[in-house]
């Protein structure tokens, strides 16, 4: 059994890391029905004006301008209407002086017309049309291009495609789009007692929890996760384990950071890469590492659940949104204040799951290997390497899961 060596500051950690990020730089085409919170790959112009065409803005009647000048409520301009364009129709009308077309809203303004006088300022007489207010050329219409001209670039590479920008996608017809590829994330889970949830529990033998927690991080921070096959306590099947995973962009291993029998992980994988660091001032967490094997940045998480869980939120959510492009994920910060003492160790900076009621801040934290400690909890506090101790009514921040 060996001790950890050297324990490095949280910060200095975290920069480390993020120094040692080889981002995706692939891309994969997809539909814009399926484009939704992905990274655009590259800049998107547009190949056509929006709208396409001059359209009307209101239902009523396309008119030449000037012959509703002087036009009021005693004194309407009488109009000879010539025809009637439906939204979605094109007909080849080319109004004159004098004459008026109904159109829908969305409908092409004819040849001719520059103006639309709205349904509610005129009055119909079979062919007759009575103008009681006068417009202004363009009054109404909604020209072509005004929204977007040919040749406009619409969105930049990087953007993170929401709901509007599909739409924007979709006003100029472009049916796929080139994005950045999600990065694939091998899970080793490792530990002979390990078993799926769903199999009969035998003495000794315990759930998997680590490899369904970290899988579902990485779905909801741009990543696809893939557990494969469980490592065992063995050197050789580490070895064998760790190459295989080398196909994927990130890897992932959780347990067998600690001390002890389990020193044969980092034994192994110091062989056949660089470590960055193994061992951080926090807690829980202290025993987690990350090295560099093949140019892939891997991660060794603490094997219980409550540890593993914090630290994927604190090393493996930033550098695999990194990787992919995305932003930092946007944390959301409330002031509370804490219901009881709480003692914390000097020397490591502790994140302190709590659950909140109104803006009082309960304890969840139990221990590192209860996954309670999460799933009850709120979010958590910092508590800084200087503190060891936060008093009963003190105003904590508290770090927000969702």
């Amino acid at each position: 059994m060996r001790p950890f060596r050297d324990l490095i500051p949280f910060e200095k950690a975290r920069r480390i890391m993020m120094e040692n990020i080889p981002k995706i730089e692939d891309f994969e085409i997809v539909s814009i029905e399926n484009a939704v919170g992905r990274v655009l790959w590259e800049d998107v112009s547009s190949p056509i004006d929006v709208p396409p065409f001059d359209r009307a803005a209101e239902d009523g009647y396309a008119v030449k301008a000037e012959d509703t000048f002087g036009a009021g409520q005693y004194s309407p301009k009488e109009l000879k209407i010539v025809g009637r364009i439906n939204t979605g129709e094109f007909k080849k009308i080319k109004i004159k002086s004098g004459e008026a077309v109904e159109v829908s809203t969305g409908a092409v303004i004819p040849e001719g017309a520059d103006a639309v006088v709205r349904v509610e300022d005129t009055e119909k007489e079979g062919t007759r049309l009575k103008v009681y207010r006068p417009v202004h050329p363009g009054f109404d219409i909604a020209p072509k291009g005004e929204d977007i001209k040919k040749g406009d670039v619409i969105l930049n590479k990087g953007e993170i495609l929401t709901p509007s920008k599909i739409g924007a996608l979709a006003a100029i017809g472009v049916p796929e789009v080139k994005v950045f590829r999600k990065p694939r994330v091998a899970v080793l889970p490792t530990g002979d007692e390990l078993i799926k949830p769903g199999e009969e529990l035998e003495m000794g033998k315990i759930y998997d929890v680590n490899s369904y927690t970290i899988s579902s991080l990485i779905k909801e921070n741009g990543g696809i996760p893939e557990v494969l096959p469980y490592v065992k306590d063995d050197p050789k099947d580490i070895e064998k384990k760790l190459k295989e995973s080398l196909k994927y962009d990130m890897v992932v291993f959780s347990g067998g950071s600690s001390v002890g029998e389990r020193d044969m992980l980092i034994d192994v994988v110091e062989k056949m890469g660089k470590v960055l660091f193994h061992g951080v001032q926090i807690k829980p967490g202290k025993p987690t590492w990350c090295a560099i094997v093949d140019g892939k940045l891997v991660f060794g998480m603490p094997g219980f659940p409550t540890s593993c869980l914090n630290d994927a939120y604190q090393f493996l959510v930033p550098a695999l949104r990194e990787m992919a492009h995305l932003k930092p994920r946007r944390e959301k910060i409330v002031k509370a204040k804490i219901a009881r003492r709480i003692t914390s160790t000097l020397g490591r900076q502790q994140f302190f799951t709590v659950r909140l009621d109104g803006e009082i801040a309960y304890p969840a934290y139990k221990t590192s290997g209860a996954i309670t400690s999460l799933a009850n909890s709120d979010g958590y506090i910092v508590i800084p390497a200087t503190v060891d101790l936060v008093e009963k009514g003190e105003e904590v921040e508290v770090h927000l899961w969702g």
